[in-house]
């Protein structure tokens, strides 16, 4: 699996990153990769993180590798959507795209590809890092149906139960493997 991140979108949808980015673009940049060196670690997936270059950036698009991490810097006049855009496009490799951005997360979804909102990705990344899941409402890595069950006994539903469409069950199952 292929996990492609908006870079400075995920920057500055995390209040943890965005302090970084406070003292300088270059430390929140930094402190992005370390976060997702630490995840790769653990999970194996290629991460490709894509940096927004179009008003400052270099002429031509450059390329770095960090801690495992793939950084594709876009060229000036380009956004970093356009890079994701062009690799969404690419066909054979499962790709999960990482933005917050909606009309990012539009294209993407309507070429087939999974998107999970920044906040998302951050959160799930976290409780990965920080070790096994809180026994209380989660049981073998599963959420306890259960327990979310006593919440919602009171609510009374009306008309026909929804079935999941094939994409959502797929995007389901995508995500499940981060």
């Amino acid at each position: 699996m292929h996990i492609l991140i908006d870079g400075y979108n995920l920057i500055r949808q995390s209040d943890s990153l965005r302090r970084h980015e406070r003292l300088s673009l270059e430390e929140g940049r930094r402190a992005l990769i370390r976060f997702m060196a630490g995840y790769r670690k653990q999970k194996g997936h290629k991460v490709t993180v894509v940096f927004d270059g179009w008003e400052n950036g270099p002429i031509e698009e450059e390329r770095d590798r960090q801690g495992g991490i793939d950084i594709i810097y876009s060229r000036r006049g380009e956004k970093a959507d356009d890079v994701i855009k062009r690799y969404v496009e690419r066909p054979g490799e499962e790709i999960i795209v990482v933005t917050s951005d909606r009309g990012i997360a539009d294209f993407v979804i309507r070429r087939g590809v999974t998107a999970i909102s920044s906040h998302e990705f951050e959160e799930f990344a976290q409780r990965l890092q920080s070790g096994p899941p809180d026994s209380s409402s989660y049981t073998e890595g599963r959420y306890d149906k259960d327990k979310d069950d006593e919440i919602t006994t009171n609510i009374k539903k009306k008309g026909p139960s929804r079935r999941l469409s094939r994409k959502k069950k797929a995007a389901i199952i995508k995500l499940r493997k981060l």
